[in-house]
């Protein structure tokens, strides 16, 4: 492949983001069912009728996921990213349909924890090899372009709650098992991997500025940044839709749907407006883009006290909406802004301990609601709380300072 197509001018670079785009929406869709089909699958497995083993069949797929974060960067920055990718997408793919064929509760941890494992190889691989596709003001459009279908993927996760009610929540899990191991076919065919190693690579890096190492002051405040807000956003993603079912005596599909396409749809337009903002604010300020994300996760406070205080639901669903545009905004900046902290070599594995960090601290804290409703502290009053971790993330992201607009070379520009 000629190196002129890792340009953001190029058409393939574009193509690359429309290719991974249902990847992105099929890697939420399939694992964000679970919380919106929890009233059908209960039925069937009665001990998930605690809130407590509900939480922890949540939270090991987030501990699997967080742990092997690191290791699935780590292994995208070493090998062919296309096939890392299509094997992610195939194995989580046919563990979902398998999940539509569980008969207990240990069945469904099982997969759940491979699912996990699976999934884990997909973001870093992902984010990195648009990245690098997007190497100029374009780069962090084509990141929020491609979460946009993460956004998606969540929404329509309500519509698994929809499908469980009215059809099967085993046929909901056995659709998308199927058309992901259909869609894997199509990235064997049309998907490419950038050629890190040509040797028009290394003569041009001879010509240009010295390499340089990972910003570690910066990315450890990246780190906090990243995983501060995912308290929130674990809570709202996993136990929006109980705190609806409670507070409102919603049922099982319109909950589903309202807590999905509200907090998802908003974070849809979050990621696409937040990636257009950032990269012209990016061409005038080196800090544009973490000025960009810190308002995005200002946004977040006053949205998650609304969902947890609100006294209607119109309120709750608007604080919804704004913690999901906050959230979208912030999101669409991580890996431009760890572009800007680390050389291209280090990328995948950086995100994949973005991944660890702010997943674990999802996994941390969505068993921890669950044994504190079963306790009788309503999810309301935990939500609200949340509202403080979010708020010293942006403080954080306003003092975090790069000094590159692309950690590759030596000198600001």
């Amino acid at each position: 492949m000629n190196l002129q197509i890792v340009t953001s001018s190029s058409r393939y670079a574009w193509a690359v983001v429309a290719l991974l785009w249902p990847v992105a929406v099929l890697n939420y869709l399939d694992r964000q069912m679970l919380s919106t089909m929890g009233l059908s699958i209960k039925a069937d497995i009665v001990e998930l009728q605690s809130a407590q083993n509900f939480g922890r069949l949540m939270a090991i797929f987030l501990w699997i996921y967080a742990f092997c974060s690191p290791l699935g960067g780590a292994i995208a920055d070493r090998l062919n990213r296309k096939w890392l990718i299509v094997a992610s997408l195939g194995v989580w793919s046919l563990v979902t349909l398998l999940m539509g064929q569980a008969a207990n509760f240990h069945q469904l941890y099982t997969l759940r924890a491979i699912m996990g494992v699976s999934e884990a190889l997909y973001m870093p691989a992902a984010l990195a090899l648009i990245a690098d596709y997007h190497t100029g003001p374009t780069r962090s459009l084509a990141v929020g372009a491609h979460l946009s279908g993460v956004y998606l993927g969540q929404s329509l996760g309500g519509i698994g709650g929809w499908v469980a009610q009215e059809v099967s929540w085993r046929a909901a899990f056995a659709g998308c098992g199927g058309i992901g191991i259909a869609y894997a076919l199509v990235l064997i065919i049309f998907l490419r991997e950038t050629d890190r190693n040509t040797k028009k690579k290394v003569a041009d890096a001879s010509t240009a500025e010295p390499a340089v190492g990972v910003n570690w002051r910066g990315f450890i405040i990246l780190i906090l940044c990243f995983s501060l807000p995912s308290l929130s956003g674990w809570a709202v993603k996993n136990w929006l839709p109980t705190l609806l079912q409670d507070r409102f005596g919603m049922a099982q599909a319109p909950s589903g749907l309202w807590a999905t396409i509200t907090h998802a749809g908003a974070g849809f337009f979050g990621v696409i407006l937040g990636g257009w903002l950032a990269d012209r604010w990016s061409q005038r300020s080196v800090r544009g883009r973490t000025y960009l994300s810190a308002i995005g996760l200002l946004m977040l406070v006053p949205g998650i006290v609304i969902v947890g205080m609100a006294p209607s639901f119109s309120l709750t669903i608007a604080g919804t909406i704004l913690f999901g545009l906050g959230f979208g905004m912030f999101d669409a900046n991580n890996m431009p802004i760890l572009c800007q902290l680390a050389p291209v070599r280090f990328r995948a594995t950086g995100y994949g301990l973005l991944n660890f960090f702010g997943i674990a601290s999802g996994a941390y804290l969505t068993p921890l609601l669950g044994k504190l409703k079963d306790s009788g502290v309503p999810l309301a009053t935990s939500f609200a709380y949340c509202a403080i971790p979010a708020l010293l993330a942006a403080v954080l992201m306003f003092v975090l300072r790069p000094t590159n607009r692309d950690r590759s070379v030596a000198a600001a520009n």
